[in-house]
């Protein structure tokens, strides 16, 4: 007989299993044949790891929806492997919580050996095509982060008008998405690999594109160049913590190293082209 905090702790990993087995159960549903059958073999071990449990309250429970769509729906925009290492990293803490039931039943270490071994082992088996390309993605980032935040930078302080910074550093970015494509293109055609040259290049192409974007936008909207200014530093490091984080999670590397390494040399480039600025537009007496 469970004491009444032992029934709820118990109850609340119940309630996990459940969650998890409807989320892979749903992710398998809709995934490609390769995929699925590693998602059911997952499901299948939450599914028992929840009747265990349930073996012990004598109670049913309902799984948590929202966790579950969340979940659903990462997978389908950011990618089935992403979604599926960042639920897998909350295991941690579920193998803690789960190792303070010990004491209820012997089996629970086989539960706890089940959360952190098996599931990373399949997890291990799930492979994307996006993943393949994730260099012709870095290159496209860190290229337009480190060239056109220091271009912005630099056009900002020897310009001094937003709308004409915006034009400047639009045809600066396509113009140079156009040549890292090109260039990513005739790398991979020469390189012995399996990626597909023209994939690789319209990744590169894409990411580098979408990163111009969001960069040079507020140009267009504020007047205060200082404002717009502020944000091409602060996106900057935006668009890297968040790609990093992505990077970090799907391929499991390490996060806090990569964050600064690409944020520190974006921003050491950002500082160099404001004194390049300042120092031309005070030299050639511009005053746009």
């Amino acid at each position: 007989m469970l004491t009444a905090v032992l029934q709820a702790k118990v109850k609340k990993a119940q309630s996990n299993e459940m969650t998890e087995h409807v989320i892979y159960s749903r992710l398998a549903s809709a995934a490609a044949p390769a995929h699925r059958a590693v998602l059911e073999k997952i499901a299948a071990e939450e599914l028992r790891h929840h009747d265990f449990f349930k073996g012990l309250t004598g109670e049913g429970v309902e799984p948590n929806r929202t966790k579950a769509l969340f979940f659903v729906f990462l997978a389908r925009t950011l990618g089935l492997n992403f979604a599926l290492r960042l639920l897998e990293s909350g295991e941690d803490a579920a193998q803690d919580y789960y190792g303070e039931l010990r004491s209820v039943s012997c089996e629970i270490d086989g539960i706890i050996r089940d959360e952190k071994d098996h599931e990373e082992r399949l997890l291990g088996m799930i492979d994307e095509e996006r993943l393949q390309y994730v260099s012709s993605m870095v290159l496209g980032l860190n290229d337009a982060l480190v060239e056109l935040t220091g271009a912005l930078v630099g056009f900002t302080l020897a310009l001094q008008k937003t709308r004409l910074v915006a034009i400047v550093g639009l045809i600066t970015g396509i113009a140079a998405s156009l040549s890292m494509a090109s260039a990513e293109y005739l790398s991979t055609k020469h390189e012995k690999t399996s990626k597909s040259p023209l994939k690789a290049s319209i990744y590169t192409g894409l990411t580098y594109v979408a990163t111009v974007t969001i960069l040079v936008l507020p140009y267009f909207i504020f007047s205060n160049i200082y404002a717009c200014l502020s944000w091409v530093v602060l996106g900057a490091l935006l668009i890297v913590f968040l790609f990093t984080f992505y990077i970090s999670v799907a391929k499991n590397l390490d996060f806090k190293k990569r964050f600064l390494e690409m944020a520190g040399l974006s921003l050491t480039i950002a500082a160099l082209n404001f004194a390049i600025g300042l120092v031309i537009r005070k030299v050639f007496g511009i005053d746009v």
